[in-house]
């Protein structure tokens, strides 16, 4: 990578982290970027799309399409650290670093630029992977362009530092978080049998919890975890008659994820009936499995080994969720980690922070997937 584009990277990704902005509400970190790569490059197209964009450089029609794609949202976190580049925003930050993903991309595309290309390369650029509705916003990215293999990578605390962590299949769980509402009647706290409460339907339901999540059922990790419950209010001359239980629920395959969903809510409505109560239900942050395609991931096996980085072969899929899933179901694909180091902080912790160094080490990675 040449050391004026790694300068222009590591001032972008600074930047970028000034300005955190959340998941659906970042209008200023697209403009930047997209006003960066106009800056920087005369040979890529820009396509605006609204909430997100790509750039594309064409090198000829019957050129294999590859995309590679980065994401752009913060979380709702406070800057705590000594930075000189600490966000400016109370209660955002960038702990997870997509401002690093995002000027691994442009950095990757100034090379491109610069060097040419033998495939036609498209550089997606996403909003809402935090909250898991941003690469739904863009599926139609993949057939619209007819993209025939898409990459990405996220660092990650815990590998070696700059080590390429891989696997096949499933690489990271689906998830979603599901709310539980149930409402029954008020009552004065001294004549609790005039009303219904729904308290003891929603201690059922946790009750209940392990059973449907016994590893024994399942042939991949389920989880369940209680996330919130609130019943009723504070005021002790009042029984509850509403009651909510948030959850997280978790899986490596999304078909027992699904039936994890209708277990809990058929028995939602079982303990609804029995107590007289009504019941409703709502789902947020709603992320598909991550599947990588065995072609694609032996591929940044390949690459790695040949750029001499260490590569990890990870022996489970990682708990944690990635709305990427949604390109490797409609395309070949992979999505591999790049180690900020074993005792490096984890991400979505205050301590955390991007390291630039990964921006070279994801350039070179996505420069040699391009060429293969």
């Amino acid at each position: 990578m040449k050391s004026r584009n790694f300068e222009l990277a590591k001032n972008l990704r600074h930047e970028l982290h000034r300005h955190p902005e959340l998941s659906n509400e970042e209008v200023w970190t697209k403009q930047y970027l997209l006003d960066f790569l106009k800056t920087h490059t005369s040979n890529f197209e820009i396509v605006d799309k609204g909430n997100w964009f790509y750039a594309v450089y064409r090198a000829g029609k019957n050129k294999p399409n590859i995309a590679f794609r980065a994401d752009f949202d913060a979380l709702p976190m406070d800057e705590v650290i000594d930075l000189p580049w600490a966000s400016e925003f109370e209660g955002k930050a960038h702990k997870c670093g997509h401002d690093g993903h995002s000027a691994t991309l442009a950095a990757f595309a100034l090379e491109i630029d610069q060097n040419g290309a033998d495939k036609n390369i498209f550089c997606l650029f996403q909003p809402a992977e935090e909250t898991g509705d941003g690469a739904i916003q863009c599926v139609d990215f993949i057939t619209d362009n007819k993209i025939d293999e898409i990459f990405a990578y996220h660092n990650m605390s815990g590998l070696p530092y700059k080590a390429v962590g891989i696997m096949d299949g499933t690489m990271l769980c689906a998830s979603k978080g599901m709310t539980i509402r149930m409402e029954g009647t008020p009552a004065h706290a001294s004549q609790p049998e005039d009303g219904i409460n729904p308290s003891l339907a929603i201690a059922n339901i946790v009750k209940k919890i392990p059973e449907f999540i016994v590893p024994e059922k399942h042939k991949g990790l389920v989880l369940c975890t209680v996330v919130q419950i609130d019943v009723g209010e504070k005021a002790f001359g009042l029984a509850a008659s509403k009651g909510v239980i948030r959850m997280t629920l978790r899986a490596l395959y999304e078909e027992e994820l699904d039936r994890l969903q209708e277990a809990l809510e058929n028995f939602a409505i079982s303990q609804s009936e029995e107590h007289g109560l009504k019941v409703s239900f709502e789902y947020n942050d709603e992320f598909p499995e991550t599947i990588n395609h065995k072609e694609s991931a032996d591929k940044i096996r390949f690459l790695a080994k040949e750029k001499g980085i260490d590569v990890v072969e990870l022996e489970e899929a990682f708990r944690g969720s990635e709305d990427f899933g949604h390109f490797t179901k409609l395309t070949k694909g992979a999505y591999c980690f790049i180690g900020n180091g074993e005792d490096y902080p984890n991400v979505h912790t205050h301590e955390y922070d991007f390291r630039d160094e990964l921006i070279e080490s994801g350039v070179e990675l996505f420069k040699g997937l391009a060429e293969l």
